[in-house]
């Protein structure tokens, strides 16, 4: 065990004693001092007993603030708290001193809420607030802050291994001493039958006086051994006894090490003895995300080359020559691959479903080092040269041909940027991720001649270490019990071994034939192997004797190399695996000459790129033709033929895989959100084309994908058809006011409510309650909300004086924090309080009308206003003056959408046309107009909405004649849907939150849910299924939302003032099922 375990357990130990001795201020003193135990029984006294300030120092042991958002939220409800319950006694200096010194702070993440509890200082009772009409007295409102901060801590990862006190026999530290003194007793010359103790500051004696106290000799974790007269080529000599590891932790508290020694030659040691179960162990033990389990199976060893993949099962088009590949450690039908143009794709293998597609870009370009940015000035591409998963699957890291790694999380579908490092000077050659007790870290090589280790959650730099005297090639981070180590060679083949310490490398050595060597383990981690190619070409396989540094066996049967160095893989514990001379070469570990070949039907390169997957089972192998070949062993043909064409339960054909939804991530915010799961089919501009059904409703509704990837009509797959109201959950919203057209809709960002204007110009509101019945507060269809309504009765409506509603273009944004709401219904625009209801100001009066509104995503002060006139206004609304105005269209404009990340406004207009605007400089970009069918003639007054996906670069465009979806900034077509001819035009469509499908609404009353990776219905709901069936055949969603929060979740707003809230059935939990896609090579373009 590490000094920091044994520290840590020691203060627990006296912990426990002092608790015991009844010593309780000092034990709580010692728990935050420690930060080693979290002590809720004492939390929650103080809370009730209302020692707030107690509370946050309490707190400060463990965590800051500003830690996550965790502990900003735990911060922030108890400084809140304080706050009020000097308001509630009217104490307002003590009130205006807290939010001066403690919630003052919180005004950097939300300026609007603080502007409101500061208002509160001006009025006579805070209660008067609709939020804090429930406030009842400083008692009860401690115990139902307690409750929340019992769940914001018991989430907080910071506290994860800190809130349950270990359990231990009673008085532990006093039977340890006792131990300890019996053992002492033992080894006395002449024990006495009756020993005195008299002290514990020095060793027991028998027979001697327990005098002054002696120094003890010191505790070293380890020992040294002599170092021998000259280096010897040993890979045993740092294993067993490495001088110390000084392990440098993120976040936690101190770990007391030995005073630093110098550093001592290479040296000749004994290799401890291994044990797989609680090594293998130790390296998935890191916190997950809820919901993912520590179990992991292990599956049975191959046994026979027939257990080998031989056969070619689907072929995955890369469009570039693949550079690295790696399956997902628990979901192994997941591979990621990396190419020579810096593609970073994710394919789920047995669907041969694309699921990601990012190209290679600087996500921080100002913060990189000057060489890197001339770099990408000369040529603004980079190779992949590594792709790895981290041990639980919920990282991948990318190193790139120049100096970037990029760190991106991983939870199903959910994929965003995590981290971005300048890692190394020119080429990052690999990584690795690597397990030391409780942290992740990454592991990089590269051309500067350095190895890297980083923190995986920060990306805090922790070990630079320096002495090779050419560019390292790879690294092999690994461990034997507790002793952690990286191998790294270099191009020129010389191999060195470090500890994760500042003592330079523990081990220097030549590679065979000095060879460019890459190293890996067996995956039990016993057995350890080397192949490379040298400048002659020459190429070597080899297993190491870990303990004598010597070669236990040379594997025969490699060519002579041309071009690169030959790549290799391990199966399980049996089988070798090395891409060479335009085959897949085989060997058993335990023999020297090749086992079989496999020439995956032929078409691989001189060196093909290879990988299992965990099982085994697998194998993919890439191609001279820009590909990746997925071969199956003969179990996993087996089933894939007892299953049909049919998209394969992953569950059954590989035991280990796992499926992974959305989850508390354990890495807190990450800075942007990545790439995007919509795919493209080329890196340069696409021409438009044609989705969906096109007329023909059989086109998506009987495909099936057979084994070479064509398409046939089957009953596999059929379009899932929603024609009753029993087949779903669906509510319809109570109103008391006049049941009028519904012209804009939407979810207030918490969830909680849903906001709409009519066509007579009223805002209408509702909200459901956070109860026993609905827990989380959010919309629902189980739960009925409240038509809501402020105490003063007050109706949010529009000035629409002298204006005729038929010509007007309603509209309205709501601000980030749900509490103010500009809006205007073709007169004057007004901004409401959503709390009191009241008409705060009004201004710009027609003409010309405002006709769409959007905020400025860095300044909630700052609208884009799009006008009737076809202008585009930027307006300040605390100062009430426009700051610029421009135009680019030729009519009225009718969209806009801020992307953050892109640095842009895109507008879209009722003359067809999207505009792209430079945030800076508010310059015109691109212009693109729509596509319009000759068949279809459009109205001149119809609408044109864009909407940006999740990841702010591409743009859904909904048109009455077709939805749409653009890259961004260049406003690429990357896919078309129009509607049949004799279908009805298309009244809305929206994003679900999580990106992955389309909500679209019809005249018809029809709603349509397309795949949004494709542009393919997946499922359509009739107007008969939710509509009363006493409802006007006319009836029909003008406008359809989707909750901010649940993907599957999105209401209705209809012509006759109804909204109805739609949910899949329970059973179910999502909306259909994807279709298959088409051709067998991910998700293409098709051309129906």
């Amino acid at each position: 065990m590490s000094s920091s375990a044994l520290s840590k357990e020691l203060v627990l130990l006296i912990l426990q004693f002092l608790n015991e001795e009844n010593y309780q201020e000092t034990a709580h003193r010692l728990e935050k001092e420690s930060g080693c135990f979290f002590n809720m029984e004492y939390f929650e006294d103080i809370v009730t007993n209302g020692e707030l300030d107690e509370v946050e120092k309490y707190l400060s042991g463990f965590t800051k603030f500003d830690d996550n958002n965790y502990s900003t939220k735990i911060f922030f409800e108890i400084r809140k708290q304080k706050y009020l319950e000097a308001l509630d006694r009217r104490d307002d200096a003590k009130a205006a001193e807290i939010l001066r010194n403690d919630l003052r702070v919180f005004s950097t993440y939300n300026a609007e809420l603080f502007k409101e509890m500061t208002m509160l200082l001006s009025l006579n009772n805070f209660r008067e607030i609709e939020q804090l009409s429930k406030y009842v007295d400083s008692k009860n409102a401690r115990t139902i802050m307690l409750r929340e901060l019992k769940s914001l801590v018991q989430a907080n990862p910071l506290f994860q291994d800190k809130l349950q006190f270990p359990c231990s026999e009673n008085s532990r530290l006093r039977a340890l001493i006792n131990q300890s003194l019996n053992w002492q007793h033992q080894m006395c010359k002449s024990p006495k039958p009756d020993p005195e103790i008299k002290t514990l500051f020095v060793d027991h004696t028998c027979g001697t006086s327990n005098g002054a106290p002696a120094p003890p000799p010191p505790f070293r974790f380890f020992q040294l051994a002599p170092a021998p007269a000259a280096p010897v080529a040993s890979l045993a000599g740092w294993l067993a006894n490495p001088s110390m590891t000084l392990q440098r932790t993120v976040s936690g508290c101190p770990i007391a090490v030995p005073s630093p020694r110098p550093a001592a030659p290479v040296k000749r040691l004994r290799t401890p003895p291994y044990s797989p179960a609680t090594d293998d162990e130790h390296i998935i033990k890191r916190s997950r995300p809820i919901g993912i389990s520590d179990e992991v199976n292990h599956p049975a060893v191959l046994r026979s080359s027939d257990d080998l993949p031989k056969t070619v099962v689907c072929n995955l088009n890369q469009g570039s020559a693949v550079k690295s590949m790696d399956f997902h450690p628990l979901q192994q039908t997941i591979l990621l691959v990396g190419t020579n143009i810096g593609d970073i794709r994710i394919w789920e293998v047995v669907r041969r479903e694309m699921l990601y597609l990012q190209s290679f870009k600087v996500w921080d370009l100002a913060a990189c080092s000057v060489n890197l940015q001339a770099s990408l000035a000369s040529e603004n591409i980079a190779s992949v040269n590594r792709i790895a998963w981290s041990p639980d699957g919920d990282l991948f890291g990318v190193a790139f041909s120049k100096h970037i790694v990029q760190i991106y999380s991983y939870h199903g579908g959910n994929i965003q940027n995590h981290l971005e490092m300048d890692a190394h000077v020119g080429n990052v050659s690999d990584l690795a991720f690597s397990q030391l007790k409780e942290q992740l870290y990454l592991v990089t090589c590269g051309e500067d001649r350095t190895v890297k280790v980083w923190s995986a959650i920060t990306g805090s730099r922790q070990y630079t270490f320096e002495g090779h005297e050419s560019s390292v090639y790879s690294v092999c981070p690994h461990h034997r019990n507790n002793v952690q180590f990286i191998f790294s060679a270099t191009v020129n083949g010389r191999i060195k071994v470090w500890l994760y310490d500042d003592m330079g490398p523990r081990l220097d050595i030549d590679a065979p034939g000095r060879s460019c060597t890459k190293i890996l383990y067996s995956a039990d981690g016993t057995r350890v192997f080397s192949c490379g190619t040298n400048k002659e070409g020459e190429s070597y396989l080899v297993e190491w004797i870990e303990t004598e540094g010597a070669f236990k066996r040379t594997y025969h049967g490699l060519g002579k190399c041309s071009v690169g160095v030959v790549q290799f893989d391990t199966a399980k514990n049996r089988f070798l695996a090395a891409g060479d001379e335009f085959l897949i070469k085989i060997w058993d570990m335990d023999g020297d000459n090749i086992l079989t070949t496999i020439d995956a039907e032929g078409g691989l390169p001189v060196s093909p790129c290879i990988k299992f997957n965990r099982e085994g089972s697998l194998l993919a192998v890439s191609t001279s033709e820009n590909a990746v070949k997925i071969l199956a062993n003969n179990k996993a043909v087996h089933l894939l033929h007892s299953n049909g064409s049919r998209a394969l339960d992953a569950f059954k054909l590989f035991p280990g895989t796992a499926a992974k939804g959305p989850t508390t991530g354990s890495l807190g915010a990450s800075s942007s959100i990545a790439g995007t799961s919509i795919p493209t089919s080329g890196r340069n501009s696409l021409s438009p084309s044609i989705f969906g059904m096109n007329g023909d409703s059989k086109n998506f509704s009987d495909v099936v994908i057979r084994s070479n990837g064509e398409l046939e009509n089957s009953q596999a797959w059929k379009l899932k058809e929603y024609d009753e109201q029993s087949q779903f959950q669906s509510l319809q919203l109570p109103d008391r006011l006049l049941p009028t057209r519904i012209i804009r809709m939407m979810y207030t960002r918490s969830g909680g409510a849903i906001l709409a204007l009519t066509y007579n110009a009223v805002h209408k509101l509702w909200k459901w309650q956070q109860d026993e019945f609905n827990p989380s507060g959010k919309a629902t269809c189980a739960v009925e909300p409240k038509f809501w309504q402020p105490p003063s009765g007050i109706i949010m409506t529009n000035d629409i004086s002298n204006i005729i509603l038929d010509h007007a273009n309603p509209c309205f944004a709501l601000s980030k924090n749900d509490s103010y709401l500009l809006s205007t219904s073709g007169g004057k625009i007004s901004l409401f309080n959503m709390m009191t209801f009241k008409t705060m100001t009004t201004f710009m009066p027609p003409p010309p009308a405002a006709t769409c509104l959007e905020f400025h995503p860095r300044d909630n002060n700052i609208m884009a206003i799009g006008m009737e006139d076809s202008s585009i206004q930027i307006y300040n609304v605390r100062v009430n003056e426009v700051k610029r105005k421009f135009k680019g269209h030729q009519k009225r404009v009718t969209g806009l959408a801020f992307s953050d990340i892109l640095n842009v406004l895109v507008s879209s207009g009722a003359d067809a046309q999207l505009c792209v605007w430079s945030i800076d400089k508010w310059e015109n970009e691109a212009s693109k107009f729509l596509p319009i069918p000759t068949r279809r003639m459009s109205s001149t007054l119809a609408r044109t909405r864009v909407l940006f996906h999740q990841d702010l670069r591409h743009l859904l465009v909904v048109h009455e004649t077709q939805i749409a979806i653009y890259e961004a900034p260049k406003l690429d077509c990357q896919k078309q849907w129009f509607p049949p001819e004799c279908d009805a035009p298309v009244t809305d469509a929206i994003y679900s939150c999580d990106g992955m499908s389309i909500y679209t609404s019809f005249e018809d009353g029809s709603v349509g849910i397309f795949t949004a990776s494709t542009l393919q219905l997946k499922c359509r709901i009739s107007a008969t299924a939710y509509l009363p069936s006493n409802s006007s055949s006319r009836v029909f969603p003008v406008v359809i939302a989707a909750h901010p929060s649940e993907p599957n979740q999105f209401a209705l707003g209809l012509t006759n003032g109804g909204v109805i809230v739609l949910e899949p059935p329970e059973s179910e939990q999502k909306w259909g099922t994807d279709p298959p896609v088409p051709n067998g090579s991910g998700p293409e373009r098709i051309q129906v």
